[in-house]
């Protein structure tokens, strides 16, 4: 998710990002979903399917996940798909308005402008989906603590160029590992699947933008910005996953709140899961040279690397 976050009088476009943008829009005129139509939003819900693969599930594997019941462990996982698709609104909703903060004012007629609106209108039905999804799923509007929310704010304020694009590309390859596998899980209700295939296919591009541009930045980066971008990445990183799962999806989901919550995070497995999950998106950082003592000190305590 990411559009050409940049401070403005930068200067003209970028032929490059041009092209890239010119290749995304084709892709978009092919390979685009309508949640409206493509979701079955009516059937009723089947609770004897999980709403998550449960091998994501922050308890799966501890003393607790085995003695719940299985009917436990599906809710559970509801609970705990709802509140990451609610935490990709809130992260959804930054995007938005660091999309539209950049292109005020800009060309309309070019496609890195184009893009940016194609991508505002891909986060918008995303946006949607996710709150259907998860109100279908039978959770409450799960919320990131206010110290993230707040967080939130100042860093759609002021982030730019690549501090904003590899903020952005870390948010949607941990997003994207897990819904590729829930996708594919028969085990997980279906309606999910296919919210999550749908967010998967739209958002690889978004990606690939964000990539391209997170190169680019730092192409004319010096050291000091390069080091201080480091850093506000990876703080962002870590607030944004660790606001993944509300600490309150447990007592929704009718367990012993406190001991949930301890043993989750406790749960090597699960940290295993999310490192796993960020291989490739760590080779990338490293190669931008974005993995900085001081940014690994919350790439660690995120359980990324």
């Amino acid at each position: 998710m990411a559009s050409s976050t940049v401070r403005p009088g930068t200067g003209a476009p970028d032929p490059h990002e041009h092209d890239i943008a010119r290749r995304l829009l084709d892709s978009a005129a092919t390979l685009s979903y309508d949640p409206a139509t493509e979701v079955d939003w009516e059937t009723p819900l089947d609770k004897d399917f999980h709403g998550a693969s449960p091998e994501w599930s922050t308890l799966y594997g501890t003393a607790y996940w085995h003695e719940m019941t299985d009917a436990q462990r599906k809710e559970l996982t509801r609970h705990e798909a709802a509140s990451v698709a609610s935490t990709g609104i809130w992260f959804e909703m930054i995007l938005q308005q660091m999309i539209l903060r950049d292109v005020y004012a800009k060309d309309p007629t070019g496609a890195d402008v184009q893009w940016a609106l194609t991508e505002i209108a891909d986060e918008c039905r995303h946006s949607i989906m996710f709150a259907r999804g998860a109100q279908k799923l039978g959770a409450p509007a799960y919320r990131p603590r206010r110290l993230a929310v707040e967080l939130g704010r100042a860093f759609k304020t002021v982030a730019f160029g690549e501090a904003a694009y590899a903020a952005i590309l870390v948010a949607e390859e941990v997003l994207d590992v897990m819904q590729r596998d829930w996708m594919r899980d028969e085990r997980v209700v279906p309606f999910v699947r296919t919210i999550n295939n749908i967010h998967v296919v739209e958002e690889s591009r978004h990606m690939k933008f964000a990539r391209a541009e997170t190169r680019r930045h730092l192409a004319r980066a010096g050291r000091v910005r390069r080091h201080i971008h480091a850093f506000v990445v990876a703080v962002a990183s870590y607030v944004i996953v660790s606001s993944m799962v509300n600490r309150d999806v447990y007592a929704e989901a009718g367990l012993d709140g406190k001991r949930a919550v301890a043993e989750a995070k406790a749960n090597e497995h699960h940290k295993s899961m999310m490192r796993s999950s960020c291989s490739g998106l760590m080779d990338f950082l490293a190669s931008a040279r974005l993995l900085t003592r001081p940014a690994l000190v919350f790439y660690k305590r995120a359980h990324l690397i």
